[in-house]
Formats: C-alpha cells, structure tokens, sequence
C-alpha cells in the first residue's frame, strides 16, 4: 500500500528546522509530513511515541530519520503500539545502528555530560533488523568530522561510521559521497528518498 504519511526525525543537537526543506520536498510529492521536534539530550519516549501513534492512525506510514533519530525510530518500533503495526518503511540517514563509537569514545573521557540522556540509544549495539518494516540505510562516505582522527584510516561520513550503518535484514544500504549533515540536504539523497517510499511493498 501506498505510503500516506511520513514522520521526520532530526538528530542529536538539532532541532525540525533543519529537516525542513526534506519535509517541503516530501509533501510535495503528496505525502503528510510530521517534523518533530525533540530534545535529543532528554528525549521523552512517550511523548514522541505518543506524536508518532496519533500521525499514523491507522494508515499506512514511513519514519524518515537523521542519525540519533534513527534510533529513537527503533525504539518506537520496539514499543510495539498498534499504529506501529502501520509503519512499512524506515529510511535512515547516517544512523549509527550499531552503537556510536565516537559517543562510546566521549563516554570514555568523561564527556558523558554532553550526551546526557542521549546515551540510551547512541550506545545501543543493535545486530540486526527484526522489524516487518522494511528499512533503507543511507550512509555517506565523505569524512569531514572527527572520526578521521578518532579512527584513523576509516570509512565513515565524519561522524558515524559506514560500518555502523549497517544492520542483518535491512531492504537495503546506499552510500552517498556526503558528509553526515550534508545528506539532509543533498538533492540524490532526497531523490532517493521518494524512490523508496514509492516502491511497492
């Protein structure tokens, strides 16, 4: 069935606002668009649960998601609400799936203050995808950030390895010559994008 509404999740330190011209392109296609905005040092499971629950309603939805977002999408899915069961496709962009090394790394020197409650689900290690939704992992291989000079010699978009973006039983994994922030905004990732949702299930 024809996707009808999609759910847009920002990353850490980030707010909807930079989502916004992913969101205008998206409904232009025709789709509703939910940008939520949350405090990703704080996040409130129920209250996102909550917005996500009532956007679905019983009809057919996909989560778009930008790094941590991604992984509150999981955790949404794990909640396992009836809306939920109307979610066909997660889209993540740069989502370190597997855990993130650079916050395991913060949390190693003491900078676990900067991540507050973020740590929840940045330091998750996740194998595989369990979930009847399919899901579709974008991952950008231009490294401006830290990781060069975290792992020297890695593949990563900056911030998050390629490595951490991939996951057992997901639809599908591409990878983008952008940096992790620039993905938001990149015309072939948004291209991309509406080729997913539109695919048939």
């Amino acid at each position: 069935m024809k996707v009808k509404h999609v759910i847009v999740l920002h990353g850490l330190y980030m707010s909807g606002f930079v989502m916004r011209p992913l969101c205008s392109r998206l409904e232009e296609s025709g789709m509703t668009v939910l940008n939520i905005t949350y405090n990703t040092l704080d996040p409130h499971r129920d209250t996102i649960f909550a917005q996500i629950d009532e956007c679905i309603s019983n009809e057919p939805a996909a989560l778009v998601c930008h790094s941590m977002g991604g992984l509150i999408a999981r955790a949404y899915l794990e909640a396992n609400s009836p809306a939920s069961q109307n979610v066909t496709k997660v889209i993540t962009l740069g989502t370190p799936h597997k855990g993130s090394h650079i916050a395991q790394k913060m949390k190693q020197k003491g900078f676990e203050s900067f991540l507050k409650n973020s740590v929840e689900f940045l330091l998750t290690k996740n194998g595989n995808w369990p979930f009847k939704a399919k899901l579709y992992s974008i991952a950008g291989d231009l490294p401006i950030g830290l990781m060069p000079l975290i792992v020297k010699g890695s593949q990563s978009d900056g911030t998050v390895l390629l490595d951490e973006t991939k996951l057992k039983g997901m639809a599908e994994h591409k990878v983008f010559h952008l940096s992790h922030t620039s993905m938001i905004y990149s015309r072939q990732v948004l291209d991309y994008i509406l080729k997913c949702l539109n695919e048939k299930d």
